[in-house]
Order: C-alpha cells, then sequence, then structure tokens
C-alpha cells in the first residue's frame, strides 16, 4: 500500500490512537541510546513490520550510509538503510509506532513532507522523539534525561528533568521539523534526551539505554524487565577501574561530581518536589567542554571500552 513516498505493508493493521517512538540517526544519538532502547522494546513486544520508504536513495546517500551484506539460512542478503517503521499493539488505549529516522543527505523538504503525510495517515496521536546528547555529568552519578512537551519543559514525569536552559542557537537538525509540523496539525511532540558523560564516548552507551527505557516505562507502564540490564553497570564500572590509573581524569570526574552534587542540592533546597524541574542552564546538544590534551590522549587510549560483547 503506497502513503505518499512511503509504502506500507498490506493489509493495513488498525492502530488504535497510535503514539509515536522515534529515533534519529545520527544527531543526537549518542552512546545509540535512542535506536538501542527503541530496538529492545521491539523485542519485547515482538513489533511487527509497518513500512518504509520506497526509494531510501532519493534522501539517502549510500556511501554515507552503508548497505549491510548478511545470511539468512544460508542465503546472502542486503539491508538497505532506509527510515524503518513497525508497530506493536499497547495494553492500553493506543498502539505503538517505532519509527527509526535517519537525516537525509538530499531533498529534506520532501523527506519530511513524506514522513509528516504518513503518520498523519495513520491518526498518530504522540510523537516522541528520544535520543541522547554528552554533557559535563559524571559517570558515577544517576544519568539524566531533560524532556519537553510541546516545546516547553515537562513536569511531572519520575526521571525527567525540565529543560531550563537558555534558548539555543546554532546548527541544529532539520528533521526537528518534523516536530513541529505534527505539533501544527494538533499531535502531542514529546523528546526525551539523555545526558551521558562527555569524556566517555561509547559507541553503544548502555546506562543511557537503561534510564531512557526507565523513563519510557514510566510513560507507558512497560514491564521492569524491559529495563533490566547488567550491561548497563558493566561498562562504567570498567570506566572507574581505567579512571584509577590516571589522577588528571580521576581529578576532572571529581570536579564534575562536585558540581553535579551542589547544583542538585540547591535545587532540591529551592524546590523540595521529585526531579522534575532544573535550575541551571542546561549545555546544549551541539556543545561540549573541552579537555586537557592529556586526558583527550588517555580517553583515546580506552578505544572501543565497553563495546565488545560481555
Amino acid at each position: 500500500m503506497r502513503i505518499g513516498k512511503f509504502e506500507l505493508v498490506e493489509p493495513l493493521p488498525e492502530l488504535r490512537n497510535p503514539h509515536v517512538i522515534a529515533s534519529l540517526t545520527p544527531w543526537i544519538d549518542a552512546g545509540s541510546v535512542g535506536s538501542l532502547s527503541i530496538e529492545r522494546i521491539e523485542r519485547f513486544m515482538d513489533a511487527q513490520d509497518l513500512g518504509k520508504l520506497a526509494t531510501p536513495g532519493t534522501y539517502f546517500d549510500f556511501t554515507r550510509y552503508r548497505p549491510i551484506v548478511y545470511f539468512e539460512e544460508g542465503e546472502r542478503r542486503m539491508k538497505i538503510p532506509n527510515a524503518d517503521m513497525r508497530f506493536a499493539r499497547g495494553d492500553f488505549d493506543h498502539d505503538f509506532i517505532f519509527l527509526h529516522m535517519l537525516e537525509p543527505h538530499s531533498f529534506s523538504e520532501e523527506y519530511i513532507d513524506a514522513l509528516v503525510e504518513v503518520l498523519t495517515h495513520l491518526n498518530v496521536q504522540r510523537f516522541c522523539r528520544i535520543g541522547a546528547m554528552y554533557d559535563a555529568v559524571p559517570h558515577t552519578r544517576p544519568l539524566l534525561v531533560m524532556g519537553t512537551r510541546n516545546g516547553e519543559p515537562m513536569e511531572g514525569v519520575e526521571g525527567v528533568t525540565g529543560n531550563r536552559r537558555r534558548p539555543y542557537q546554532g546548527p541544529t537538525s532539520i528533521m526537528n521539523m518534523v516536530g513541529e509540523r505534527l505539533v501544527a496539525q494538533g499531535v502531542e511532540s514529546m523528546m526525551l534526551m539523555a545526558r551521558l558523560p562527555h569524556y566517555v564516548e561509547l559507541e553503544a552507551d548502555f546506562a543511557g539505554r537503561t534510564k531512557m527505557l526507565q523513563v519510557l516505562s514510566t510513560l507507558y507502564s512497560f514491564p521492569p524487565e524491559y529495563a533490566q540490564s547488567r550491561r548497563d553497570t558493566q561498562q562504567y564500572e570498567r570506566v572507574t577501574s581505567e579512571m584509577s590509573r590516571n589522577p588528571q581524569i580521576k581529578s576532572l570526574v571529581e570536579r564534575l561530581e562536585s558540581d553535579y552534587d551542589a547544583r542538585r542540592g540547591r535545587r532540591q533546597q529551592q524546590n523540595p518536589e521529585p526531579e522534575h524541574r532544573e535550575d541551571r542552564e542546561e549545555t546544549t546538544e551541539e556543545s561540549q567542554t573541552p579537555l586537557p590534551p592529556s586526558v583527550e590522549q588517555f580517553l583515546g587510549e580506552l578505544g572501543n571500552l565497553g563495546n565488545d560483547n560481555p
């Protein structure tokens, strides 16, 4: 079934007030937190294919997003990068659409029109984009998740910190227009962004994934096992072990810990309610605190720390 530029499965399933959970690669998906979180939910909910772009090469450069060759039942197959959609049945009054968006390389406006058209046709009620960014936070403290709803700080959700930073000015993603276009049509738009330690960049940050899944479980009453994983502690424990060998990186983490504790302590004194507000100016998604050369060299030596399968 063709809806604009998307090819959907037939027969098209009847979805009840669907909520979209979307990730955007590679922009604002540090540690692959957004994509990893969606993939885990898809596995638990036994998500089924819903659709994809009919001609993804119109929008994506396959010398930058490489096709993947794999074998299935002895046959050689190729997976072409695409904006894949899957769906799963929810337990309440709405179902789920999982959307894996890719940053476009060409015809961006047409790509955005195609996404908005198909989501409108599917009568989505909420568009929730999840991901992560690097920030000046320590890996030894609980990770924080910033949240907005229709562009305003999100309140009243356990584990979510309202985004109180100054209005950002600078480079951003054209894909932000998807949420803006949907809001103009009366669709609720949410954004959840985990803040990861900027001095340890992991290809797959499982602590960030666990934190994001905990927040989504609060929003949607997912079973506890969705967010349970041993990997989330193993990676950061190895970072702590390696850190003890380098006084400079240890000093950096201690300063970040002091800053984290002081800011959280002041905020709790000013607002003793659960963690739903933030009184500091947040680090923007596009900025990071520069590190001393010796620290950069040490972190480089860590390489793919924690990215191998345990």
